[in-house]
């Protein structure tokens, strides 16, 4: 139990520790120290597995093993490279922007581990609104849109999800059970609970969780806050607090998963999927800016989460594989698409091209990155999606998962017409090279990241390997 303590206290104790450092040259150096020990400490947790508070409210189980180790390493990678952004752009004040990243870090932590449904809401909202003053790091008319859209948005699918909350407890009460809001509480009274009820709140908690996550049509702050926010911030949106959002469908997946017909929960998640990855599809074929394109592809992948969700079986295995693939590609290609902003002053397709001759590494990263995230072998969402695609065929999915692959085929292509010219183009004569050069520290991090998800691909070790195994069972409603 100290050891689950410690994962979230020690992001704590450092946003404290960020905020008394005075100087802005110093204070970036916090992020690193406290992303080195918190990576320690998951280790430790994964291979000690340590009990559950005697209240049952904390307990870090296979699922959120797999969350916390994707979410850990990637603040990892966005803490290291944060050192020399924060430095480049020395202009800013970043006090606010490393405690926030902190407070984040701890509060998606404790989502990992709780296994009471309120405390996981409680640490969901948390990330909303610690993160919010970081889509605003750049302070203009436009950073500014995006935040209030930001907040607006995931601040009403929050409050639709506490209501889901609120009608799942009622539940209980209606068969004459204690009202709980514990996982394994509810889990148990699954069977029992009137479909009514449970329907509504499932349909509540989709919303809800949907709109952190950014299904369609609950999407619509993503294209402004990624498109506005810094590049290691789009990173930690689209692979830490999406990923929390997943992280409560799948708490109330499991719970769906039990009672006695299904087939209506399958059905609405494979129905809201495949319209995520259709909206995507569109927007993709005709985006200029690519970081607004990378948040469509955002869209895209949690639409390909739901579907996966609603298929089930050896699909869950998928999920669990396309976490950490998805989480660690969407780092390469937020942390590049950054560099090659500062080497090129613009975002948009036409201003930036030839990244390769401008900005080698990051150009060759943003490449590599791209092949990772679309599924190309060797890199480890290949697999995760081959997984979801074979599990559709033999479980009877095969019309979804048809529409599926036709649509991620889409999806390629709209990324390609974006990232293919800015990364083969001619570099504009009419724009001056900017002072921005590769170094190790800013292109490092995400080379990290990439040859992660390579090896992965190529190799899962066994330990993880059981790990999502154990993961898959308990997110289809095993206990």
């Amino acid at each position: 139990m100290l050891l689950v303590a410690l994962l979230a206290i020690l992001p704590l104790a450092g946003a404290v520790a960020a905020w008394l450092v005075p100087s802005n040259h110093q204070r970036p150096l916090v992020l690193p120290v406290v992303a080195l020990l918190h990576i320690g400490h998951v280790i430790a947790a994964i291979v000690f597995s340590p009990p559950p508070s005697p209240s049952e409210w904390i307990e870090l189980d296979a699922i959120g093993k797999i969350f916390l180790l994707e979410m850990s390493l990637l603040f990892g990678a966005c803490s290291v490279y944060a050192v020399s952004y924060l430095r480049y752009r020395s202009e800013r004040d970043n006090r606010v922007l490393c405690v926030g990243m902190l407070v984040c870090l701890s509060a998606m932590t404790l989502a990992s581990v709780a296994h009471h449904l309120g405390i996981l809401w409680l640490a969901i909202e948390t990330t909303t609104l610690t993160m919010a003053p970081l889509v605003y790091f750049n302070r203009n008319a436009r950073s500014i849109e995006a935040t209030w859209k930001y907040m607006m948005v995931c601040s009403v699918g929050i409050a639709m999800a506490l209501l889901g909350l609120f009608f799942l407890a009622y539940s209980m009460l209606v068969a004459g059970i204690e009202p709980s809001l514990l996982l394994e509480s509810l889990q148990g009274a699954a069977p029992k609970l009137p479909s009514a009820w449970l329907n509504a709140a499932f349909i509540l908690l989709l919303i809800g969780y949907g709109a952190k996550m950014g299904l369609a049509p609950m999407h619509t702050w993503k294209p402004d806050a990624y498109g506005e926010a810094p590049g290691l911030v789009g990173a930690m949106l689209a692979g830490g607090l999406a990923s929390c959002g997943l992280l409560g469908l799948i708490r109330v997946y499991q719970i769906c998963m039990i009672t006695g017909d299904v087939r209506v929960y399958r059905v609405i998640l494979t129905g809201v999927g495949l319209f995520s990855i259709a909206v995507a599809a569109v927007f993709l074929l005709r985006q200029t800016d690519f970081k607004r394109m990378l948040a469509y592809s955002s869209v895209e992948h949690m639409g390909l989460f739901a579907v996966a969700l609603g298929i089930g079986g050896p699909a869950l295995r998928g999920v669990m594989l396309h976490l950490i693939g998805n989480g660690l590609a969407k780092g390469v290609l937020f942390l590049v698409a950054g560099n090659i902003h500062r080497a090129f002053g613009s975002k948009n397709r036409e201003a930036a091209r030839g990244a390769l001759r401008r900005a080698p590494w990051s150009g060759a990263l943003f490449l590599g990155g791209f092949l990772a995230l679309t599924g190309s072998p060797p890199f480890l969402p290949f697999f995760s999606e081959y997984l979801v695609f074979s599990a559709s065929f033999s479980l009877g999915w095969g019309r979804v998962g048809a529409m599926t692959a036709l649509l991620l085929m889409v999806a390629f292509l709209g990324m390609a017409l974006t990232i293919l010219p800015v990364v083969f183009g001619e570099p504009p004569r009419d724009r001056q090279r900017t002072k921005y050069r590769d170094t190790l520290v800013l292109a490092g991090p995400p080379t990290f990241l990439l040859i992660l998800v390579a090896l992965l691909g190529i190799w899962l070790p066994p330990p993880l390997s059981r790990l999502i195994d154990e993961a898959a069972r308990l997110a289809g409603g095993g206990m």
